[in-house]
């Protein structure tokens, strides 16, 4: 039986900031493209990734759309990387790709027949005296993560903006909006702006006293409409969690709503479960049910991120319910507890001392985090947690357990100690199961007290060394 789980796409892929679409019968997701164990953002050219909206386990690869040396125009700055793009079908019936490039401050537009070939250059947005968006000389301001909407009457709007607590670190480009997100309407030529802009959301320069407080806008605006209301997506000044705000209209004023997903599960734990990062995605109805699609951290930095998501429920108010993380995300149901999984489909994982925010990279110590072997690559995934150490643990969400009666990991490295299995952090072991350092993949086991049914899985390190945890496998009793 085929499955899928988190990250749902090839683990030695990383396509952060992931924009999901459904054009006709199948969901293409558009996101940036970053490098395993690049030293920056989005250092990739852009790839897509479909999937059937009646089968979310079986994904494609669309291959490259767009890349960096595709875009005609020269860009005086230090950083050349593509940041979150994001792709409508425009009102001629084509698709339009709109993207923010390294740190010029312009948001450009390329164009394709389809939503997943090669796109064509089109040009830059701009006002309707042709001067470029974010170029003006008065009281413009720095563009940021496009996000494109296409209401139902056929009207397209775009939505930008960025809103760091401190904006004067970036003085060296454009000034920041200190106002929250930006949106407006776009021509028929899908390249100039119709004025004037809206500000939508609010930054924490202008949050007092309207619920946004705590989860203001910072940055990756999307716009969703769902049962006759918009839902502003973005990610918030937490970083780690994507939030929603809603409203009646397209530009009109928007109203907090909550958080949708947090990579840590902040909000539905009493502490981080997961090491903290930016995250960015947003939320589509697919084959009837709604999905928050995001991103996580590996690799102990910032610069390697991969796409995740999770069902989402709605309620009949319209409100959304923050989803957990977990590792069979799109499955649709629980991992059966059968044959070996890789370690990379944990969604839980933190040392001794808890989490970390990924600012950069993580301090040197006991720190575990997900990494492969070699170089950034597009085959033969090897993805696993490594640097597991004394207070280690690492955390799967969920399998269906049916008369399971040993369990098994696959180590490699100098740990010796105990790896203790329980359902939940701070419950009983259910196994304990005895490790000692190797020099080669070695796969420990142990019998396992577990009950039939659905239970998460957390492995806790106890001892002295460090080591890959590469591997778990369930052998049913015979």
């Amino acid at each position: 039986m085929k499955q899928v789980f988190n990250p749902y796409l090839p683990s030695y892929e990383y396509v952060p900031d992931g924009e999901p679409h459904v054009f006709g019968d199948r969901v293409y997701v558009y996101g940036s493209h970053d490098k395993f164990n690049g030293k920056g953002f989005c250092l990739n050219d852009y790839v897509c990734y479909s999937a059937p909206i009646d089968n979310l386990k079986d994904w494609k690869y669309e291959g490259v759309i767009w890349k960096k040396t595709d875009d005609p125009n020269k860009y005086h700055c230090l950083f050349k990387d593509m940041y979150a793009p994001d792709v409508v079908q425009g009102y001629d019936g084509r698709y339009y790709l709109y993207y923010f490039k390294g740190n010029n401050g312009t948001i450009d537009v390329a164009v394709c027949d389809t939503p997943a070939r090669r796109y064509k250059y089109h040009g830059r947005v701009k006002y309707p005296d042709g001067t470029i968006l974010g170029r003006a000389k008065e009281k413009d301001f720095y563009q940021f993560d496009p996000g494109v909407f296409r209401d139902d009457d056929g009207s397209i709007y775009l939505y930008t903006g960025f809103a760091p607590k401190h904006p004067n670190v970036f003085s060296g480009f454009r000034p920041i909006n200190t106002n929250g997100a930006m949106g407006c309407k776009l021509e028929k030529d899908m390249l100039t702006v119709q004025l004037p802009l809206v500000h939508i959301g609010k930054s924490q320069h202008n949050s007092k006293g309207t619920g946004y407080e705590g989860h203001e806008f910072f940055e990756a605006s999307s716009m969703r409409k769902f049962n006759g209301k918009y839902y502003f997506i973005y990610s918030s000044v937490q970083g780690h969690e994507l939030c929603y705000a809603t409203s009646d209209s397209p530009l009109g004023e928007f109203k907090y709503g909550g958080t949708l997903v947090s990579i840590g599960d902040v909000g539905l734990a009493d502490k981080p479960m997961n090491y903290l990062g930016n995250t960015h995605g947003s939320v589509e109805k697919i084959n009837g049910k709604y999905y928050v699609f995001y991103h996580r951290q590996t690799n102990g930095h910032c610069y390697s991120r991969q796409a995740c998501a999770e069902e989402i429920e709605m309620t009949k108010d319209g409100n959304f319910v923050q989803a957990e993380v977990t590792s069979c995300g799109l499955n649709g149901a629980p991992l059966v507890a059968k044959g070996e999984y890789s370690t990379h489909v944990a969604c839980h994982l933190y040392s001794k001392k808890g989490v970390r925010f990924y600012t950069i990279k993580l301090p040197k110590g006991c720190h575990p985090y997900f990494t492969q072997t070699g170089c950034d690559r597009e085959e033969n995934g090897d993805q696993h947690v490594a640097n597991c150490c004394d207070g280690t643990t690492v955390g799967f969400k969920y399998f269906d357990f049916l008369d399971n009666k040993i369990i098994g990991i696959t180590l490699l490295g100098k740990f010796n100690g105990q790896v203790e299995v329980k359902t939940h952090p701070d419950k009983k072991p259910i196994a304990t199961i005895d490790v000692k350092p190797t020099k080669e993949e070695t796969k420990f086991v142990a019998p396992l007290q577990i009950e039939n049914g659905k239970h998460a899985l957390y492995f806790h390190f106890v001892g002295k060394g460090s080591c890959k945890f590469l591997k778990i496998s369930f052998d049913l009793s015979k």
